[in-house]
């Protein structure tokens, strides 16, 4: 089968014939229709995470937003079959048995096994996935509309929750790409008014289209000012750029909450001065759990919010990426094996 590779950190992914995965009794083959890239992706590939660096398997296929379907099951399997369409997540395997996963958080399984980092994901034209943990997509959604869902959408979904954001709440979205733009649909639909804040104008002008109140070019010479007067009540950063963090940081009012989804390589950090005399609150997400994402594409297939999806083939995979590196992308791009 054709695949994109890594084979080193830092180095352009290689498209060539790999073969194909041979299955255990619990697994299912699918054969990928669309696959996200993430920013997330980005990262792996540059080796930005030490806390990751060292279980990134190598040679490896990138890629954790996977929707496609079954073409073939272990002898095991029996609530899926083949022809049905699934979709495989950043969380590729959990145990089920540690502290985290007894208590509900499988999202922080101390033993997972995570999709294109520590086993072969989804930039393919087939993908082996265990059957526990692939999850059907609504007939409602493309694979092309799904595939975005299985990270960016179960991510800012899960943050939203945490905050438990209310109608009139002032909500500020840092960055308007794959998450930001499906957090801003995701607020909006609660009735929150939502500035979103970019430094790109096609951006601002796509969240304008989905709802957003008010916009701000993070670039501009007076958004520094304009962010503080906002007051928010909820920040909820996407954005890869530690400076994002900053200016959401100078945007909180009294008792606001920040929100952790997007993952700058640098480490982020505030004046505890300021955090305790704001009494502010911090929220961190790490993807979500299966139950969470069942949440999320039941509530794409009814057309509360839609991911902005563009496809391109898996020779460019390189392409896509850089163009992620240079913030040049609204939306998702997906992958078309």
């Amino acid at each position: 089968m054709k695949a994109a590779v890594l084979h080193a950190f830092k180095t352009p992914l290689v498209i060539e014939d790999v073969p194909r995965p041979s299955l255990s009794p619990d697994d299912l083959l699918i054969a990928v229709e669309a696959c996200g890239v993430c920013h997330s992706d980005v990262h792996v590939a540059e080796g930005d995470w030490p806390q990751l660096a060292s279980i990134v398997k190598k040679p490896l296929i990138l890629g954790h937003e996977v929707a496609g379907r079954v073409v073939e099951t272990g002898a095991n399997v029996r609530e899926l079959r083949v022809g049905d369409r699934v979709g495989v997540p950043w969380i590729f395997w959990t145990c089920g048995a540690c502290e985290s996963c007894r208590e509900g958080h499988e999202n922080l399984c101390a033993n997972q096994k995570i999709t294109g980092v520590s086993v072969n994901g989804g930039y393919a034209e087939f993908l082996k996935a265990p059957a526990s943990h692939a999850t059907k997509i609504p007939d409602a959604l493309s694979s092309m509309e799904a595939a975005p869902l299985f990270c960016a959408g179960v991510t800012v979904y899960r943050a939203v929750q945490k905050a438990k954001i209310l109608a009139g709440q002032r909500v500020a979205i840092f960055g308007v790409g794959g998450l930001g733009h499906l957090a801003l649909q995701m607020t909006a639909g609660l009735g929150a008014q939502v500035m979103a804040i970019d430094v790109s104008e096609e951006k601002l002008m796509l969240a304008e289209s989905l709802g957003a109140t008010e916009t701000c070019n993070a670039a501009g010479a007076d958004a520094g000012k304009k962010l503080r007067r906002l007051g928010a009540h909820v920040a909820l950063v996407t954005s890869a750029a530690k400076s994002a963090y900053d200016l959401a940081f100078s945007c909180l009012r009294p008792t606001g909450t920040l929100l952790v989804v997007g993952l700058p390589a640098e480490n982020i950090c505030f004046p505890p001065i300021l955090m305790a005399a704001l009494e502010i609150n911090m929220h961190a997400t790490a993807v979500g759990t299966r139950q969470d994402l069942r949440a999320v594409l039941a509530l794409a297939a009814e057309g509360k919010f839609r991911p902005q999806v563009s496809a391109r083939p898996l020779c460019e995979a390189n392409a896509v990426l850089e163009a992620l590196r240079q913030g040049k992308i609204s939306g998702r791009v997906v992958l078309t094996p």
